[in-house]
């Protein structure tokens, strides 16, 4: 050996690399990344408390037999608009002591006409104009009527009706 005072300072240097890159390591793999995969999980949310809201919408007062504003909404046209925006916001834009969440809607509901067996689609209310580049998301409850479906022509009776909203955050 010509040489050896330099091997210490080398082997230090070597070992001072190894905890540079394990410390870098660590520290990337314990940070999490938005990946495009969890976009789902928004989605979820907002469906979750779509279908809260109008299940909630779907209970009648109190426990009792009378029927639930839900169904009043639908079977009372003259009523229903209005009354629906203002339960469904209050149900949705909740925040308790966090940020305010803007959830805007579009409501409607679709019957079958017995006669023919066509589609007919009623809008209920809606919070502004679904323009199109919103990412929104279909919540849909099946309720009971009593009504005459179509409303000119149709027997009073007890109807099923798709109930069907559409939320997106602004």
């Amino acid at each position: 050996m010509v040489n050896d005072e330099g091997q210490l300072y080398t082997i230090e240097g070597v070992a001072a690399a190894l905890i540079m890159l394990l410390t870098a390591y660590l520290i990337v793999g314990a940070t999490s990344m938005y990946t495009p995969g969890d976009a789902h999980i928004s989605d979820m949310q907002l469906e979750v408390l779509g279908s809260d809201a109008l299940t909630m919408m779907d209970i009648p007062p109190n426990g009792t037999v009378t029927a639930s504003p839900l169904q009043q909404i639908i079977e009372n046209d003259s009523y229903g608009g209005g009354q629906f925006r203002v339960m469904f916001m209050n149900y949705t834009n909740v925040s308790g002591y966090g940020p305010k969440h803007d959830i805007q809607f579009s409501a409607n509901y679709t019957y079958r006409v017995p006669a023919d067996a066509t589609l007919m689609s009623v809008n209920i209310n809606s919070s502004r104009y679904l323009t199109g580049g919103e990412h929104a998301i279909r919540v849909t409850k099946w309720v009971i009527v009593n009504k005459k479906l179509p409303p000119d022509t149709g027997v009073l009776g007890r109807r099923a009706v798709l109930v069907e909203v559409l939320l997106w955050r602004d």
